[in-house]
């Protein structure tokens, strides 16, 4: 979504968005025409949704949902760009009968409680926004999601253009390499890093160059990966409080990766980062599996911190993110908080290394409010 917001953005174009979940303040999740709302501005909203409900059963983020599209209502933009919240098929967001286009970002494991315990289950949640005659970009999917969102395309008749047999996204020494059918365009290296942003940058791409009765060259995709901001994601942080615990010569970094399949991705990340130590920060909600994501880490971490998200009632005790490090073999210790184990850190290892805080996003709002006023601005996710 950064990246297409931002790439919309760079071609001119006013552009609402709505995305989930928020980081530090709820309004990072709706903006209109560029601009986050005000307090105020949300209050009201949310008020006037309730009173037409009337009392009925909403859940939070039904509510919430009709509070962005009445404030997208009443605003004209070119672009109106909505992120379901959880799944598709049931989803909230999921209200539209012919969006100008659908896209479906690679299908994993996560909220299996809520959409099913294998892939298959999963990516049939997720083919539910696709609809009749209206195009789809496919990111890469592994094969059983693959025919599933294939099933589903072919029978409510949605057109699907493919990684890597309609498009392709491939990193160079000077970017990104993008193929679009028989078309190929060279863009800049994206502005957020790992190398799953190359996948992430070349969906956003492909979408802009497929939304109609628009026109999007190759300088705003260009300007717009160079510029799209996304807090929390593989995010060094360099100045505040938290940052102010380093001795020279060390990196933070945040991080709100918080199943296997991003787990995998910092992985990628960390081996290219061999040449200074890593110690992780770690926090997490109860209902994850912190062993599974940690054994992902561990042949590239030195020692782990296992934190208690503060505030969070469904946070899983330090205690037990210690003992599910250590079971995958990694050397672990409670800390109280964030700020303790930089603290720790900083006190028992002199020479130069790296810090990544992560398992949770509501562990890296909690990191942002502590340490800086977040960058939400014109690009809020």
């Amino acid at each position: 979504m950064a990246f297409l917001k931002a790439i919309c953005e760079a071609a001119g174009f006013v552009v609402h968005s709505y995305t989930s979940p928020h980081l530090v303040r709820f309004a990072e999740r709706i903006s209109v025409a560029g601009r986050l709302l005000d307090d105020h501005e949300l209050v009201s909203l949310l008020e006037e949704c309730e009173t037409v409900n009337g009392g009925e059963p909403i859940t939070f983020f039904e509510v919430t949902t009709a509070a962005a599209f009445l404030a997208f209502a009443r605003t004209q933009a070119d672009v109106t760009l909505i992120e379901t919240g959880l799944g598709g098929r049931f989803d909230a967001t999921n209200v539209f009968d012919r969006p100008s286009l659908t896209a479906i970002t690679p299908v994993s494991m996560d909220h299996m409680s809520f959409l099913g315990e294998t892939i298959d289950a999963i990516a049939f949640e997720k083919a539910g926004i696709l609809k009749k005659d209206t195009p789809a970009i496919i990111a890469p999917q592994q094969s059983a999601a693959s025919r599933v969102i294939q099933d589903r395309a072919d029978q409510v008749g949605a057109p699907l253009w493919c990684f890597g047999t309609d498009w392709q996204a491939d990193t160079t020494a000077d970017g990104i390499l993008l193929r679009d059918g028989a078309e190929t365009v060279s863009l800049p290296p994206p502005s957020l890093l790992g190398p799953h942003q190359t996948i992430n940058a070349g969906l956003a791409a492909i979408c802009a160059r497929r939304l109609p009765s628009l026109s999007v060259g190759t300088d705003a995709l260009a300007q717009g990966l160079r510029t799209a901001i996304w807090p929390g994601r593989l995010q060094r942080l360099d100045n505040g409080p938290l940052a102010a615990h380093l001795n020279p010569g060390w990196e933070l970094w945040l991080d709100g990766a918080h199943n296997a399949a991003a787990a995998d991705m910092l992985a990628q990340v960390a081996s290219t980062w061999e040449e200074k130590p890593l110690h992780l920060i770690f926090g997490a909600l109860a209902s994850r599996d912190p062993a599974n994501f940690l054994a992902r880490l561990a042949p590239h971490a030195c020692h782990l911190h296992g934190i208690t998200i503060p505030g969070e009632e469904t946070a899983m005790g330090a205690d037990d993110i210690v003992r599910a490090a250590r079971s995958v073999g990694m050397a672990a210790s409670v800390s109280a908080s964030v700020s303790d184990a930089l603290t720790a850190i900083a006190r028992t290892n002199a020479g130069p290394g790296r810090i990544l805080i992560c398992g949770s996003l509501y562990l890296a709002g909690t990191v942002l409010a502590q340490n800086e006023p977040p960058p939400f601005g014109g690009v809020s996710c």
